[in-house]
């Protein structure tokens, strides 16, 4: 099993690989050799069966005033990156037969947010990722699925503004913020070998809302 987080997530890093019994791969997703990186451990590993990615970032600003760096920042962190290490993989043969593949979307990859035109897009991108290759990726019997979820109660969301961040909580059928286990639960799903009929899905983890995280 591998972990991998940037440098100011070691010590956080290492210590859950830690108790997993995994390794720990302290790397910046968008950088040009963490690809090639990963190919080499999943051989040494014996081949990938499950590929989660889970990494994403928020620089929100309306389109007028964003920052072309904070454009690029997102775009490949939460969408650019995944292609990448995913394309790598598959080339190298190191994800193996009957492997998963699954994303991490947002509902604001369905419905969109103002302010976040640069977070939408790259979640949206997660969503026509997954559907493109689900049916090219059929021969290996490797599934590729995406969950989507909406106002997740993490680090991420607790830097919004508190009033934002109530208004996330009330505006679905439950309430209340989801939780990470929530999402990691729908994941797990698509992990399972139980899965291997589930392909090209987009589940939302939402309360029934259409406010994203």
């Amino acid at each position: 099993m591998i972990g991998l987080d940037v440098e100011p997530m070691r010590a956080d890093l290492e210590a859950l690989m830690g108790k997993l019994a995994g390794k720990a791969l302290v790397a910046d997703i968008t950088a040009d050799d963490t690809p090639a990186q990963l190919v080499a451990l999943a051989k040494e590993l014996g081949g990938f069966d499950i590929v989660v990615h889970n990494a994403g970032v928020t620089r929100d600003k309306t389109l007028a005033n964003m920052p072309e760096h904070w454009w690029d920042m997102t775009i490949n962190i939460n969408l650019t990156a995944a292609l990448r290490i995913n394309s790598a993989l598959l080339d190298a043969g190191a994800l193996n037969t009957g492997g998963r593949i699954v994303g991490v979307s947002s509902m604001n990859g369905i419905a969109g947010q103002r302010g976040q035109a640069n977070y939408a897009a790259s979640k949206a991108g997660v969503i026509g990722y997954v559907e493109q290759m689900a049916p090219a990726l059929l021969a290996k019997g490797i599934t590729i699925n995406a969950v989507a979820p909406g106002f997740i109660e993490t680090q991420m969301t607790a830097a919004i503004p508190l009033m934002t961040r109530e208004v996330g909580r009330r505006l679905n059928s439950l309430s209340q913020g989801g939780l990470p286990e929530d999402v990691a639960e729908t994941i797990a799903f698509f992990a399972n070998p139980a899965a291997s009929g589930v392909t090209g899905n987009i589940v939302r983890v939402c309360g029934q809302s259409w406010l994203g995280a």
